[in-house]
């Protein structure tokens, strides 16, 4: 099937008709929204790695909570730092070259796990995530305005939420694998016993089981990019005519609504973030589940999967309700259950944290397109700055390690709770469609 956009049309999100901006001409939009999902699943699989990359590198290093979340704090800081040069790539490249670049460069943080594990030190790790989270960020610039513009922008939001049902599968599946994969023969030893010699050499070891699931997914993200190269051209780009490099983020800075969406991706991301890095130690807990490393890993899948179960139903309760309102619904929620794990033990405890992910579902779809209503022309430089806000999952999580560590994991739970009251605020404050919020 083939489109070819109505100038009066809204190529982005929104309730109303807006200013054509979807800068394509020409697509093949159906098969290009099934390749937009497979970019959704492939960083979404890979980003809820770090969850159970966290427990084995802090085992491996001897690490405190607040130090091992430096690996979120590696892999976030990249949207900080990338995601506007990765929004000036895509205008510049276009939207299936932009997809290819990422891709590359998210393969090759991937090899760079082997000179880490040769290395033997946490910092090097780092520093691989880091380029990994690089490309990831050029993915996300691309993926979430394009798939906006494959469609109707009545349903846009729904849509949205629908293609990140599939991010929320491959946060699902891997983590799943990965713990049986990393997490699946966890040594006895005690590293801090070890000699500095014997150490060493114990990590190197010991940090192949990493090296092995990164090179896998380094060959598989490869081919993906052979195979977008070939339809690089099944895209038709409209030039964009602003000369700026960076067309005016400012501008879009002082939109409060705009600017009350991109809090709202750094509350939430580093909300989600803090809660998927917490759980393999959370349920570890004697007053809670009591679980090894490895049972406790396999559970992560309940909150990614909940998150999957949501989006999917979340899609069709979008077209019915009020993204606004269905927004801040959902955050009242998690609120509530995160005030019930805080404050009890056993299953409870347990269940009540991984339900979160079912009413997280809708949320980052709903604030991105949200915050992007009526932005026009300007959709991919709000998507640069909507991702750059993305860097809350290096801070957020950051403060929530050092808080587990101050006062316990329960303790800890109120450093997203927080982000969640911001978000409930922006759902009320944006139940109405731009055009008629103010702002």
């Amino acid at each position: 099937m083939t489109i070819s956009p109505d100038p009066r049309a809204v190529p982005t999100v929104g309730h109303a008709p807006q200013e054509p901006a979807n800068r394509v001409a020409h697509v093949d939009a159906a098969g290009l929204r099934w390749f937009v999902f497979a970019l959704f699943f492939i960083f979404g699989g890979i980003t809820s790695l770090n969850d159970i990359v966290i427990p084995k590198l802090k085992g491996l290093f001897t690490l405190s909570n607040g130090e091992v979340m430096l690996v979120q704090s590696a892999f976030f800081a990249a949207y900080f730092a990338f995601s506007l040069p990765a929004a000036v790539l895509v205008r510049r490249a276009g939207y299936m070259r932009g997809a290819v670049i990422g891709l590359v460069l998210m393969a090759a943080g991937c090899l760079l796990f082997v000179p880490a594990s040769a290395a033997g030190i946490f910092p090097a790790f780092l520093a691989a995530l880091f380029i990994l989270a690089a490309g990831i960020t050029v993915i996300q610039v691309v993926a979430n305005p394009l798939i906006s513009f494959l469609g109707s922008p009545a349903t846009a939001h729904s849509r949205l939420t629908f293609a990140q049902a599939f991010n929320s599968l491959g946060t699902t599946i891997f983590p799943l694998v990965g713990s049986v994969l990393i997490l699946g023969s966890i040594s006895s030893v005690d590293p801090a016993q070890l000699s500095a010699a014997a150490r060493a050499v114990f990590r190197v070891q010991e940090s192949h089981l990493i090296v092995r699931v990164y090179l896998g997914l380094a060959a598989a993200i490869l081919v993906v990019a052979a195979v977008v190269w070939t339809r690089r051209r099944s895209l038709q780009e409209i030039p964009d005519d602003d000369p700026s490099v960076l067309g005016h983020p400012g501008a879009l800075l002082r939109r409060p609504r705009f600017l009350f969406g991109v809090l709202c991706i750094f509350l939430y991301v580093g909300a989600e973030v803090s809660i998927g890095s917490l759980i393999v130690f959370y349920l570890e807990q004697q007053t809670v589940l009591g679980l090894s490393a490895v049972a406790a890993g396999e559970h992560v899948p309940f909150y990614w999967g909940g998150a999957m179960i949501g989006r999917f139903i979340g899609a069709y309760v979008l077209r019915l309700i009020s993204p606004g309102k269905v927004l801040a619904f959902n955050a009242g929620v998690v609120l509530v259950l995160l005030f019930i794990s805080a404050h009890s033990i056993g299953p409870l405890a347990a269940w009540s944290l991984l339900a979160v992910g079912l009413f997280n579902s809708i949320m980052f779809p709903t604030i991105f397109s949200l915050a992007s209503e009526g932005l026009g022309p300007r959709a991919k430089q709000g998507s640069g700055l909507l991702s750059m806000a993305i860097v809350g999952g290096a801070v957020v999580p950051f403060i929530a390690g050092h808080l587990a560590d101050w006062r316990g994991l329960q303790f800890a739970l109120l450093a997203p709770a927080l982000c969640y009251a911001g978000i409930l605020s922006f759902g009320m404050y944006a139940r109405r469609p731009a055009a008629d919020a103010l702002g």
